[in-house]
């Protein structure tokens, strides 16, 4: 597969050769959608807490006599068919939101997603992306030579200065190759790699 190779103007200066089997693979929608979507569910923390029948604070006191009243009858104000009453099924923190995917499905969904980005042409390489200094400015400014806005950028390791320079961009993210993730790869319309991020995401998944 031949990726394009652009300069720091954003034009096409040569190709650059990868692999088939990380960036000319079919694209396998219904396996992507399950790496997706696992990824985001083992990233979910659970933080809300309902309390059900047994943990509400109410009187175990029966509302009112069972027969007489024309009304349903009742045993205690704590039943989930009452205003104020438990839950039947409350969200817990305990509860388990992970799903499991094996390395090698995960593997061929960022290969998989990888090489749609590259047919779409979406996915450029470039030598080294680098800045002087930690300025958000200067990051700006690299960018918009290329004609990028809303970028993933992909290294083969993390520079300091690109990093603090670039978190202050709200379209901008900053990885390493090795955390690459299928959420973000899907997220942004632009992704932008090193050749040494190329080498090495062959060397991981390939």
């Amino acid at each position: 597969m031949e990726l394009k190779l652009i300069n720091e103007q954003g034009q096409a200066a040569s190709t650059l050769s990868a692999s088939d089997a990380l960036f000319g693979r079919d694209y396998n929608e219904s396996l992507v959608h399950q790496v997706v979507v696992a990824y985001q569910a083992n990233a979910r923390s659970g933080n809300r807490k309902q309390k059900d029948r047994e943990e509400v604070h109410h009187s175990t006191k029966k509302p009112f006599k069972q027969k007489g009243t024309g009304r349903a009858r009742a045993g205690m104000t704590s039943s989930p068919l009452w205003r104020g009453g438990g839950r039947i099924f409350p969200n817990s923190p305990e509860e388990n939101f992970s799903q499991k995917v094996n390395r090698k499905m995960y593997r061929a969904g960022i290969a998989s997603i990888l090489s749609q980005l590259a047919r779409e042409e979406r996915l450029v390489v470039v030598d080294n992306f680098a800045v002087e200094a930690p300025k958000t400015k200067l990051v700006a400014q690299k960018l918009k030579g290329m004609g990028m806005d809303s970028v993933l950028v992909i290294t083969d390791g993390m520079d300091e200065n690109l990093f603090l320079a670039a978190r202050n961009l709200p379209n901008v993210l900053v990885l390493e190759a090795q955390h690459a993730d299928p959420v973000s790869l899907v997220r942004f319309p632009r992704v932008l790699m090193t050749k040494g991020a190329v080498a090495k995401m062959e060397e991981m998944l390939a």
